[in-house]
């Protein structure tokens, strides 16, 4: 009997050093909260959190791994990291995504930019109006506001892939 009471003590002490931990880690995270109820475990919410995790990683053109990203690269690598293959470039992913109104966003959305007048930019929406993108040669990944005027003006449509 003690033996068994001593296990039981191992394992709520254990239990208790883990959700220490756990909190630990919320209280510490430096990105945007990617929140949505219920859809934790969803394709587009894995693959905003692989894209996240690549914040800092430098812009290559033609890129999609952590030696260098382009725009689309990026959105590629984080979703073949969530599980889903999706395509390669910004035209085949504006093609395949369905169309996403602005008040129905999730995390994991794409989010398509014309720049220099035409589509030629893609982000991954990551929830409370911010998104992850691979910006131009000479930057890095990063995390950027929809509320930003110069991505107001050259947003042009959010799809949804998953």
């Amino acid at each position: 009997m003690i033996g068994n009471q001593r296990m039981i003590a191992q394992r709520a002490h254990r239990n208790i050093a883990l959700a220490a931990i756990l909190l630990a880690l919320v209280a510490c995270g430096s990105g945007p909260v990617l929140q949505q109820a219920g859809k934790e475990s969803s394709a587009g919410h894995r693959a905003a959190a692989v894209a996240r995790d690549q914040v800092g990683v430098p812009y290559r053109y033609g890129g999609n791994s952590p030696r260098g990203f382009d725009c689309s690269g990026l959105v590629h690598y984080a979703y073949l990291h969530a599980g889903l293959s999706v395509p390669r470039t910004t035209k085949q992913l504006w093609k395949a995504a369905e169309p996403v109104a602005g008040d129905e966003l999730r995390v994991g959305d794409l989010l398509f930019f014309r720049v220099d007048g035409k589509m030629s930019h893609v982000g991954l929406y990551l929830g409370n109006r911010q998104f992850v993108h691979a910006p131009q040669s000479g930057r890095t990944v990063a995390v950027a506001s929809l509320d930003e005027p110069f991505y107001t003006r050259a947003l042009i449509r959010a799809g949804r892939i998953y």
